[in-house]
């Protein structure tokens, strides 16, 4: 089958919510048949891993309520309205780290669980220009802490860094560094 597009036939919005909105359609395969698929819509995020001086990324902890525990990972969130992901990326970092970036570079795109959802996340790393106190919103409620490059490869690598998006970003800026590309 080369053409392996699925036209849309009729969408349902199931569930209209604050951050997602679910909708059920109704698709027509390749081959003709009809099928229907559960779609979670989000704004998308954003996520910066920011080295110091000394090759040193902060990062994170946040109690996660879909999987009732404490979870490491890097500075992030959803895109706001009228801003760039690389604003929404400085302005994240701003509030969870108290961090001040400069010499921001992309790492790509990432689709978290394209089975389900068309969120997609944009992925930065920056250094730190300056860092002064962190700007939390008044539900939000995190620690910092700075775990060089290399330990956070560790983590990776032994199963104790699942997050997602912080894997692959780390993994990208690891490989950068190690080729001499920044």
């Amino acid at each position: 089958m080369d053409n392996l597009f699925e036209k849309t036939l009729k969408s349902t919005t199931v569930y209209d919510g604050k951050v997602l909105h679910i909708l059920v359609d109704d698709v027509e395969l390749p081959n003709g048949r009809t099928s229907k698929r559960e779609i979670v819509v989000h704004q998308g995020g954003v996520c910066v891993a920011a080295l110091d001086e000394n090759n040193n990324l902060y990062f994170v902890r946040q109690f996660r309520y879909p999987y009732k525990e404490v979870v490491l990972e890097l500075p992030a969130g959803k895109l706001e309205m009228g801003q760039t992901p690389l604003e929404n990326g400085k302005r994240e970092l701003l509030e969870e780290t108290g961090c001040v970036g400069y010499n921001f570079i992309s790492l790509g795109q990432m689709y978290p669980s394209p089975g389900y959802t068309g969120e997609i996340i944009h992925l930065y790393a920056c250094r730190i220009k300056s860092k002064d106190k962190q700007q939390l919103d008044e539900d939000e409620f995190l620690t910092v802490e700075k775990i060089p490059i290399e330990k956070a490869m560790e983590l990776i690598l032994n199963n104790q860094l699942p997050d997602g998006k912080s894997q692959i970003a780390i993994l990208k800026l690891h490989a950068l560094l190690k080729s001499g590309k920044i």
